[in-house]
C-alpha cells in the first residue's frame, strides 16, 4: 500500500518483527502497510470511532489481511491487554490527546517496547511528558506533507532502578511475598533514617542520600504493584502464601 510522506514516515520507525497496535487508525493504512510489506507479523486497528473503524475493516478485507489484523473500538489503549503488541502507533491528533492516550495506558508501559508517536501540536509539552515519566525519545524525524511539517518520534521506556533491585515480573504479578518484602524493606530503612537524624558528618550524609534512594525504590516498586492491582482488580497472583509474620 501507498503511504502519504508522513504516514511513511510513521510506518518507517516501526521496528520490524513487533506486533503492532494502531491507535487511531482512521482508515487503516498504516497497519496494512506494515503487514503487507512483512514489517509486522500482526497488528491491531484501533479507534474510539466506529465509522474510521468499519472503514479501516473494509480495507483489510479488501487486501486478504484479516487473518493477521484485527479491528477493535476502543478509547485510546483501554481495550489493548499487556501481552497482545510489542510496539504502539499514536499519529495524527494534538499533543493533549497524545499525552491522554498514554496516561490512559499507564498499565502498558513496561510491556510494550516501543512508542511510535507523531503529535500535530504541543510537541515541547509532549517532549516534557516523556522526560518526566521516564520515557526517551530514541529516534526522531520531521517531515513536509501538503502543506504542514509533521514530527515523528520513536520512543522507549528507560527500564525502572526498582526492576533490577526487586523484579519487573515479580513486580507485575503484583507479588504477595514480594508485597510483604517491600514493607519489612520500608519500615527498616525508616528506622535507620531516624538514627542517623541530626548527624552531619560525611559518612552520615553519604549513608542518608543511599537510604533514600532505597526507599525511594522502594515506594517506586510498590506504587507499580498498586497499579497493576488496579487495572487487574486482583490483590495478587495469590502464588504460596507468604508465609511472614
Amino acid at each position: 500500500m501507498k503511504l502519504s510522506r508522513r504516514l511513511e514516515a510513521v510506518a518507517s520507525f516501526v521496528p520490524e518483527g513487533s506486533r503492532v497496535a494502531d491507535i487511531g487508525t482512521d482508515h487503516g493504512y498504516i497497519p496494512i502497510a506494515l503487514v503487507e510489506r512483512g514489517i509486522c507479523p500482526s497488528a491491531i486497528a484501533m479507534d474510539i470511532r466506529s465509522g474510521p473503524l468499519e472503514r479501516a475493516g473494509e480495507h483489510i478485507r479488501e487486501r486478504g489481511l484479516t487473518d493477521q489484523i484485527s479491528t477493535r473500538l476502543s478509547d485510546g489503549l483501554a481495550e489493548l491487554a499487556i501481552g497482545e503488541a510489542d510496539a504502539v502507533v499514536i499519529a495524527g491528533m494534538g499533543g493533549e490527546l497524545v499525552i491522554h492516550i498514554l496516561e490512559g495506558g499507564r498499565h502498558l508501559w513496561s510491556d510494550l517496547q516501543a512508542f511510535i508517536l507523531s503529535p500535530q501540536s504541543e510537541l515541547e509539552k509532549v517532549r516534557r511528558y516523556l522526560e518526566a515519566n521516564g520515557f526517551h525519545i530514541q529516534k526522531e524525524d520531521m517531515v513536509w506533507d501538503e502543506g504542514k511539517f509533521y514530527t515523528v518520534m520513536l520512543v522507549v521506556r528507560e527500564a525502572k532502578a526498582c526492576w533490577y533491585r526487586y523484579g519487573k515480573y515479580l513486580i507485575q504479578q503484583n507479588h504477595p511475598v514480594l508485597r510483604a518484602f517491600l514493607e519489612k524493606e520500608e519500615q527498616r530503612v525508616a528506622e535507620i533514617l531516624g538514627k542517623l537524624e541530626g548527624q552531619d558528618t560525611p559518612g552520615a550524609r553519604t549513608a542518608r542520600e543511599g537510604l533514600l534512594e532505597e526507599l525511594r525504590q522502594i515506594k517506586e516498586a510498590q506504587d507499580e504493584m498498586q497499579g497493576y492491582y488496579q487495572d487487574t482488580g486482583a490483590a495478587g497472583s495469590g502464588v504460596h502464601g507468604h508465609g511472614l509474620g
